[in-house]
């Protein structure tokens, strides 16, 4: 296939060379622009398989996110918790 292109553009060695590269660059821009956009929703890419209810599951204490009658608590709001940093560290 590559060499029925190259035999049907026209002119010697070097401006054949510079057609090839010109339509790999034209097709590459067609594909890139119009073909993967358009069959983008279609691919499972975005079909993530991490459980979202259990993503926070890890055990540590969430900060910010209320539970059932609860009020969510802003670090550094008056009355929130707020970390202290020893001396020399931070």
């Amino acid at each position: 296939m590559y060499g029925l292109i190259w035999r049907v553009l026209p002119g010697p060695w070097a401006s054949k060379f510079i057609m090839a590269v010109g339509l790999l660059a034209g097709a590459a821009a067609l594909l890139w622009f119009f073909a993967f956009p358009a069959i983008s929703p279609h691919m499972p890419f975005n079909d993530g398989a991490v459980d979202v209810e259990g993503a926070g599951a890890g055990g540590g204490e969430e900060v910010g996110i209320p539970g059932e009658g609860e009020e969510a608590v802003i670090p550094g709001e008056e009355g929130a918790p707020v970390e202290q940093v020893p001396e020399g560290e931070g």
